[in-house]
């Protein structure tokens, strides 16, 4: 009836029981198997999870070096005859300022007497 390798090295057929016992032991094992492989690839993936999580969270960005310069611009109170806000598109305080003074001084008039509306960088 049921042949198994260990009933044709024998030459004697196994008994019904034991041939299901080997059976279902042989899926057991294999079921196993699969088992701890769907674990080992669950674990992989939530370490992989945390890892693109902790890379995506924002940062602090680096200070900016200019950053006590704007706080100090904005917070500063306006000069006598200034013209109001100053719009920089591509373009640091630092550089704005030296900008301001050096029209300033080729116009030979003071620069609370001017007005900037914005400085652009020209590219």
């Amino acid at each position: 009836m049921f042949t198994t390798l260990a009933s044709q090295v024998s030459g004697k057929p196994l008994p019904l029981g034991e041939a299901v016992a080997t059976a279902l032991m042989g899926y057991g094992v294999v079921f196993l198997g699969i088992l701890l492989l769907v674990c080992v690839v669950v674990i992989v993936s939530k370490i992989m999870a945390a890892g693109k999580r902790k890379a995506a969270e924002p940062t602090t960005p680096a200070p900016d070096r200019d950053a006590p310069l704007q706080k100090l611009i904005s917070t500063a109170p306006k000069a006598p005859g200034s013209a109001g806000e100053l719009k920089l598109y591509d373009t640091d305080p630092k550089t704005a300022a030296m900008l301001m003074a050096i029209v300033a001084d080729k116009m030979g008039k003071p620069i609370n007497e001017l007005r900037f509306k914005s400085i652009r960088e020209v590219k």
